[in-house]
């Protein structure tokens, strides 16, 4: 099974406060760390552990957090032969304070991502049409996306596009995405504020040609909306410690058993396990399973509740 990606890659630098600042306010800071993500990277990453073969296909700097984007992302086994390193212009980073609670403030610069062009696609294009599959995300330009779509075949690669961050989808050529994988905010975002409940939100959409529907709705789990109503999969109890990349792996994994034949109902239910072992550990690509972690999970799903 081949999947391909075309997404973001960014260094992610988070410092932990007592409390978020007001504006013009210094607050003290405790911890600093940093984690390679972007949702392309982190898709990218969580499709290879469960098993696919992964191509790459975004931008970076020529810098040192390009180049620690890209090992950590060939060493978990996806080909990054597609990522272009770009001299001049800086690789994309995140600035993300976290307050006691959970609350945080998000400042994202993407740099290199949005060197993204019609020439990168009309390079990439005979490899992606190899895929099976092809993630996109909304963390890079609306415009090449749209004319990729535009000359895919019609039939192959499947597309799931998680739209996000969520913005106006009218430039895109809905008609050629398989599944939109939005989370319930960016339902509610996408449906143009007109309503205020899920199910709504969700028959506006699915009138805007949109084949499959698939909520991730965190504790809740994941919705399927169909022309018929909505279809809840539950989530699984487990011990929750840090909620980073847990929809990148809910995407990924719904790639992957898409990619192997699954129905959307059995899909649905595998994205569902690899999201909730996501959470169970800290940090973005370190936390993403394996195959045989979520084949295991799936064994044995109790082991991990709280």
């Amino acid at each position: 099974m081949r999947i391909a990606v075309l997404g973001s890659l960014n260094m992610d630098l988070v410092l932990e406060v007592e409390r978020l600042p007001r504006p013009g306010e210094t607050v003290l800071g405790r911890n600093f760390t940093r984690y390679p993500g972007g949702k392309g990277a982190n898709q990218a990453i969580a499709a290879a552990r469960l098993g696919a073969e992964v191509r790459l296909f975004g931008h970076v700097g020529a810098d040192s957090y390009g180049e620690e984007l890209l090992s950590v992302t060939q060493a978990a086994g996806v080909d990054v032969g597609g990522v272009t390193r770009h001299p001049e212009v800086p690789t994309g980073v995140a600035l993300i304070l976290v307050a006691e609670g959970g609350q945080n403030q998000i400042a994202y610069a993407p740099g290199a991502n949005w060197q993204l062009g019609r020439e990168d696609v009309e390079r990439w294009l005979p490899q992606i049409r190899e895929a099976d599959v092809l993630l996109l995300q909304l963390e890079v330009p609306l415009e090449p996306l749209a004319i990729l779509l535009q000359s895919l075949p019609p039939e192959k690669p499947l597309v799931i596009l998680d739209p996000a961050p969520a913005q106006d989808l009218s430039p895109l050529p809905l008609a050629r995405v398989d599944y939109l994988v939005p989370n319930r905010e960016e339902v509610l975002r996408l449906a143009g504020g007109e309503v205020t409940e899920l199910s709504g939100a969700a028959r506006l959409l699915l009138a805007r040609e949109i084949r499959h529907l698939v909520i991730k709705a965190d504790q809740e789990g994941a919705y399927l909306a169909e022309p018929g109503g909505m279809t809840h999969f539950p989530a699984y109890k487990v011990r929750a410690v840090d909620t980073t990349a847990a929809g990148d792996a809910f995407n990924a994994a719904l790639a992957v058993a898409l990619a192997q034949g699954k129905g959307p109902y059995e899909a649905i239910g595998y994205a569902n396990a690899a999201a909730a072992l996501t959470v169970t550990k800290r940090g973005a690509s370190s936390s993403l399973p394996t195959r045989e972690e979520v084949q295991e999970f799936l064994r044995h799903p109790y082991r991990h509740s709280g």
